[in-house]
């Protein structure tokens, strides 16, 4: 799919590698720079060079805090009295419940009434309003919307937003300092995908530093509708059929923003079964020492079950977050082990 070749054509998307060297700066003082992890371990089972983005170590748990704080950051300060509105099965939910009380703002979350308590919880605790809602049955964005108007709110999407991106792309850009400064070149970088917003930045960032680098969207089993969309050549709508553990990957579609930048930069998807992340899961408590939730792990799912070409090479793994209700970490940890 990739069709950007040159990192001067960055600059032609809606979001640049200017707009997240800016997005950098304003999220710097709040944001965790999270590490790159290796493993000796990790590399011998593989027979590849692996370094793990640990994002379950970011405020609030997910990367998700870096895109809401940059978007929030940008409200004009006359419009922030009314607060922001987010929908999100949970991690965008708690980046911008834990944003907007930085900024004295209140916020409004819509989530569905299956999300792990532990994230709801969480969501509460940063001061936020839960709105519930049926993920079989509602729209959850035209809900948030209903509320928006409602309140003179602002909107802050979990993806498809230019700011938001921005502030993903703050992993990528941190990822490419961290190999330049080991003076090491990745082959590929595999990252969860749910509305591709993470993708975007990610991509971004790393294609401004390392050109050839192959980016690789993975996905849950039967949720994959990037790989099929860059397969098509165009977003595919409702190929997600039936429930995931990976609760945090279950946007029915692409983005229509965020596609639009990964069908240039991207080169594939693949995906990884729910058997398969827990066992990564349980990988990842056993030799990293990391809790990291299902849709964080499907990216070292992949890789461990060979469905990520890594052999040989030196790959990069965006472990997206660690928000996991510990009764389903428990039960997953023991199945696996």
């Amino acid at each position: 799919m990739a069709s950007i070749t040159k990192p001067s054509d960055l600059d032609a998307l809606p979001v640049t590698p200017a707009d997240i060297a800016r997005a950098a700066e304003t999220i710097k003082p709040y944001a965790v720079r999270t590490p790159l992890l290796s493993s000796p371990a990790l590399d011998a089972l593989t027979g590849a060079r692996i370094f793990l983005k640990a994002e379950p170590l970011q405020r609030t748990g997910s990367f998700k805090f870096r895109g809401a704080f940059n978007k929030i950051s940008s409200i004009p300060p006359e419009a922030r009295p009314a607060g922001v509105v987010a929908f999100s099965s949970g991690n965008h939910a708690q980046g911008v419940a834990a944003a907007a009380q930085l900024f004295g703002m209140p916020a409004v979350i819509v989530m569905p009434s299956d999300s792990p308590v532990t994230k709801r919880e969480r969501t509460k605790g940063y001061g936020a309003e839960v709105v519930l809602y049926d993920r079989d049955r509602e729209d959850r964005e035209a809900i948030a919307r209903d509320i928006c108007s409602q309140r003179g709110a602002t909107l802050v999407p979990p993806f498809d937003d230019p700011k938001v991106i921005a502030g993903q792309g703050t992993i990528g850009r941190e990822v490419a300092a961290d190999l330049t400064a080991l003076g090491v070149v990745p082959d590929v970088v595999a990252v969860p995908a749910s509305g591709g917003g993470l993708m975007a930045g990610v991509a971004i960032g790393i294609r401004t530093a390392f050109a050839d680098c192959r980016m690789i969207t993975v996905e849950p089993e039967g949720f994959d509708d990037h790989a099929h969309s860059f397969a098509s050549g165009h977003r595919q709508h409702g190929v997600a059929k039936g429930r995931t553990i990976c609760d945090a990957l279950m946007a029915p579609n692409p983005g229509e923003l965020t596609f639009s930048i990964n069908r240039q930069l991207v080169a594939a998807g693949t995906v990884a079964s729910d058997r398969e992340v827990g066992e990564a899961m349980a990988f990842a408590f056993r030799e990293l020492k990391l809790v990291v939730e299902p849709g964080g792990a499907v990216g070292l799912a992949a890789l461990l079950a060979g469905r990520l070409d890594a052999k040989g090479k030196t790959a990069v793994i965006v472990l997206s977050g660690g928000n996991v209700d510990a009764e389903l970490f428990a039960k997953l940890i023991v199945a696996s082990a």
